[in-house]
Formats: C-alpha cells, structure tokens, sequence
C-alpha cells in the first residue's frame, strides 16, 4: 500500500516545478511512512509514498523500465497484486528480465508487454499511474471493486493531476477545492455515485475502468463490472467452489514480508476470514495468526439489544479467537477517546470530508492505529454481506419491493442536521431517486427469466457498485492514516463474479442470510458464531458518549463555519445522527482548505 501522485501537462515543462508534486506527495506520508520518491520529466511528474509490504529492500517508486538502454514506461503505484508470482514466470518465459521481487515491477512489465489488456488479468486491489514514454500517454487504472481510491482533477489549463486522496491533488497551486450544492447533494445522498469525487471538477476513477490521457484527450474505459452469466452448478457444487476460492483467496492474502494480523468481529464474515488465514499460515508453518477486535469500556453493562444489533461481539470474538488458536488482542476503547477533539479532526483529515458515522469512524481510526503498533497488513472481512446477500433489508418484502435504495430506507434523519432552506434547495431526495434509476439501468439480466432473480440481481449489484464501496472507502482512509494496509478477501474478483450469479434460492438455500458463506466455512467454526444472526460494526451504547457529544455540539454551534448549512435549533435537543453530522461537518470546514458554495 502506498500513496500515488502525479502531475501531467503536455504543453508544458515541468520539470522546473517539481515543488509542485512534492507537496502533492508528502501530504500522503501517512499512507506511505517509509519511503518517499520522484520522477520528473519535461511533460510529466510522479510522486511516491511507500509502505513497504513486498520485496522491502527493492520495491522503490517510482519505478522505472528500459529497452536498450532506453526509458519504456514509469509507474508510481498503490496495492497489491495477489497473482504477482504467476505474472512474473508468463513474463519471464516472454523474455523479460526483473530487477526486483516486487509485484510493482510485474505490473509495469505486463503493460509493456501486453499494453492496455494487460489490467484483465491482475488480481488484486490496486490503483497507479503509468506514464508511457513513446507514447507520452498516461493510463490509470483502479482494481475491480474500488478497494484502493484513485482521483484524477482537469486543471483550467488543461493538465492532469491524480493521487490517492483529494489532499493531494488540493495542494497543487492549479487545483481548488470548492464543493458546490451537487458536491453537497452527494456527501449527503449516501449512494456512491461512480466517479463523483464531491469536491467541483474532481473525479475518481471508477472501479474496474482505465482513463487514458493523452494528446487526444481524455478516455475512459471499463474493464470490468458485475454482469449476468448462467450458474450451471448445483447446490454441493456451489458451496464447494465457494469454499475453494475462498481457500485460495485467502492463502494469496496471506503472503506478505511484514507482521499480518486479522481483524475480528465475532460475526461469521471475519470469523471466516480468521479461521481460514490461519490455517493457510499454519500449513506453511507461519503461525500463529494475531487477531484483534475492537470493543468498548462498559459495553457488557450498557449493551441493550436493538433491530440491528442482538448480541454484544466480544464473546463470540473470544470464542473464535480460543477456537482457531489465534493470538488475540481486544482495544477497549473509553468514550473520552471516542470524543477526544484532536482524534475526531485526525479522522476528518484524513477523510478529506465531513465523517457521518461519528463514533464507527472514530473507533476504527483508534483500533486501527492499536493494531498497527503490532502489524503492518490485517484481513478483513468487509464486503461479505454486499457479496453474499447478508443485511437484513435483503430479506424483507418491504425493503426489497421499495423503488430506492434500501439502505436508505432505514436512514430516517439523516437530513436532520441541515438548515430547513439547504434542504429543501438541495432535494437530496430527488438526487437518491434518479441515481437508483441510474443504477438499475446498469444492470444486465441476459436471458433469466425468474423475477424474483432479476430482483435480487439488481439489489446485488446496488451495494457492489454504491454502498459498498463507501465503506471499502472508510476503512482504507482510517487504515492508512496509521500506515496500515487492509486487505479484503471478499473483493476478490473471481469470488464476486461467482456469487453474483448464483440463484437467490442457493444464496438462501437454509432460510437465512449469508447460506453458501455459512455453508463453505461451517466446519471451521464454532457452532455458536455459524448460527450467530448478522450484527453490524459495534458503536458504543455509553449514555456518557451521547452527553458529550451534545455538550461539544452547544459549544461550537454559534461560532461554527459550518453554522449557514445547520438547522439553527439544532443545539436544543438534536438527535445522536444529528449532532455527528453537524460536529463533523464543523471540523471539515474549520480545518479543510475548502469553499462551500451552496
């Protein structure tokens, strides 16, 4: 993992102006805290921040490759490649030649020798520049799913600046970071609209797509997104290639020249995960894996049971934990840190926006720089729901017959903290319901027949291609503000293509959610976390964490720069929704170099 920058100008020379990508580069340290690097020529500019996972001594960036003695291509790159190994032997058996171990050279030697078609056959979860030299071309390109973020930012003049996070491309002198009321409409509408970067005139890669720059312009491709294919299996065939994807998957995500961890829940998604990364380092002798779960002082005391939320995590996290043999380690977490002002402005920076999830955003923040004192990669089991059809408004008439995204149809109040008149001028509303008809227009069904499949097709494909890629988005901003890579093995493509095209009745074979998951893994889990009914990320339940946050939100709310958007009765009794919304929104403008026009 790493952080990426570049500035590309083709009527212009830059090279007299490489101030301008080290500052882009070094408001990325964080992401990349050992190693900072810069390749400059007249038309092009690439910054490096790494964090060194693969090859430590040799995997240096940008990196550049050569044919008789001369400069081919240049890449500064994110990620990992997962197939990195077998690439190098079909590459070295075409002739090439490699200087290093690393999977970032196997990536540049493939486009050279494949060109563009090369991003067909990566496997992993990346995001990079490659500048062509012949051609004075620049390709970027963002894994499948969107596991790592990629921005890319037309300046007035016409040149071209990307980078792994809008900080970056904002500390250019010719970019400005100005969000207007259709970047409002999308930080509110909760859907993830593909390419929309919020801020005016920034855009993000889309998953799965290729963007050519050029003297011709600019071009987007994409290469991959989830479509219809007829699943032939059976139901034991099924659950058996399931199981033996996520084998492989898994045994692919385990390798890395640093300490691994997995991050554990107690819910069968990580439990899963858990289970199977330590087998995998076992049989190679690497063992044991260390877990760690995050949990929250009293939580035991102030627990109370809600329709999303049946049971506390900790005591099936410490069952699995004790079922596997995995080295484990709980971060508890008090309410004074879940409020403390310098972690809450720490997650906004390195969100670049306003964080609406309060204390999930705050916790994953602290528990991921808790883990990243002992581990420098983690596991985690995001995405298993959006793949495997496990929330609960995938099972209810009502959530799933409703013309909109269901996830929002649980989301009452969450327009609460905005003044009456930004409301009604925004219509969020309006916004949500033209981009589910734009979603469902994606969606292909080839020749199936059933209903009921194409129903469940389309609910697949909005959370593979608008929720989850919020939250594959939350946890790489909160892991790589503490240099810490996330791996997730359900966004392997191979797993994603699989399952998208199983009939809703094998994915629901048992009654339940999550059936050929729970079925594939049963066997190495306890009983207790396989019947375990699906929970959520925790967030506290500590009446102390709500009496602060409204204490906080009374003293900010007259003075605050964010005050012309907020309702102006919020401080007398607003909701817990509410108050995160309005504390985070504050902090975004009081330290954020930002105008918001609305």
């Amino acid at each position: 993992m790493c952080g990426i920058a570049g500035w590309v100008d083709l009527d212009r020379d830059v090279r007299a102006e490489q101030a301008a990508v080290r500052a882009m580069t070094g408001t990325m340290a964080l992401r990349g805290p050992d190693a900072e690097g810069l390749w400059v020529r007249e038309h092009v500019a690439f910054g490096h921040r790494r964090l060194a996972v693969i090859d430590l001594a040799g995997g240096a960036q940008p990196m550049v490759v050569e044919e008789d003695s001369r400069e081919v291509a240049a890449i500064t790159y994110s990620g990992e490649l997962y197939n990195y190994r077998e690439l190098r032997q079909e590459l070295r058996g075409r002739g090439h030649r490699f200087s290093t171990e690393s999977d970032t050279e196997v990536a540049l030697r493939a486009y050279v020798e494949w060109g563009e078609n090369f991003v067909d056959r990566l496997n992993g979860m990346y995001a990079f520049g490659i500048w062509d030299v012949r051609r004075e071309r620049l390709l970027l390109v963002r894994d499948r799913m969107g596991v790592k973020p990629l921005y890319y930012y037309r300046t007035p003049d016409g040149a071209v600046l990307f980078a792994s996070e809008p900080k970056a491309i904002f500390a250019h002198p010719l970019a400005e970071a100005v969000v207007d009321s259709d970047g409002l409409r999308e930080l509110f509408a909760l859907v993830k609209t593909p390419g929309h970067g919020v801020y005016r005139g920034l855009r993000e890669v889309i998953p799965g797509e290729t963007v050519r720059v050029g003297r011709d312009g600019v071009h987007r491709r994409r290469y991959w997104r989830p479509t219809y294919a007829e699943h032939r299996d059976d139901l034991g065939t099924t659950v058996r290639t399931v199981r033996g994807l996520l084998d492989d998957i898994v045994a692919r995500q385990t390798i890395a020249d640093v300490p691994l961890c997995a991050l554990l829940s107690g819910g069968l998604d990580s439990s899963a995960i858990t289970a199977l990364a330590h087998a995998a380092l076992t049989a190679r002798g690497e063992g044991p894996l260390r877990s760690f779960a995050v949990d929250f002082a009293g939580q035991a005391e102030h627990f109370t049971p809600d329709a999303f939320r049946a049971t506390p995590d900790a005591p099936y996290v410490h069952a699995v934990a004790g079922h596997v043999g995995t080295a484990h380690q709980d971060i508890v977490l008090e309410a004074g840190d879940l409020m403390d002002p310098l972690d809450r402005a720490a997650v906004v920076d390195a969100a670049d926006l306003p964080t609406f999830g309060g204390d999930i955003f705050t916790s994953l923040y602290l528990l991921f720089r808790a883990v990243r004192e002992h581990s420098t990669v983690a596991l985690s089991g995001e995405a298993a729901d959006e793949v495997f059809g496990g929330y609960s408004w995938f099972h209810t008439p009502e959530t799933v017959g409703a013309d909109a995204f269901p996830w929002l149809l649980i989301a009452d109040g969450d327009l609460d903290a905005l003044d009456p008149g930004v409301r009604a001028e925004l219509d969020v509303p309006g916004y949500r319901a033209q981009a589910y008809r734009d979603a469902l227009a994606e969606v292909e069904h080839g020749d199936d027949p059933d209903p009921r499949n194409r129903r469940m097709r389309e609910l697949s494909y909005l959370h593979l291609t608008r929720f989850v890629r919020i939250l594959l988005d939350r946890k790489d901003r909160m892991s790589m503000a503490h240099g810490l890579e996330v791996r997730v093995p359900y966004c392997d493509h191979r797993l994603v293509e699989y399952v998208y095209n199983t009939p809703w009745s094998m994915k629901t074979f048992d009654g339940r959610e999550k059936s050929l998951l729970r079925a594939a893994t049963a066997d190495a889990l306890p009983e207790a976390v396989v019947q375990r009914v699906k929970s959520p990320y925790p967030s506290t339940q500590d009446p102390e964490y709500e009496r602060a946050l409204r204490e906080t939100l009374d003293r900010v709310a007259t003075d605050s720069p964010a005050a012309p958007l907020l309702d102006p009765g919020l401080p007398g009794h607003p909701t817990r929704r509410a108050a995160e919304q309005a504390l985070s929104l504050d902090v975004w403008m009081r330290r954020e170099p930002v105008r918001v026009l609305v």
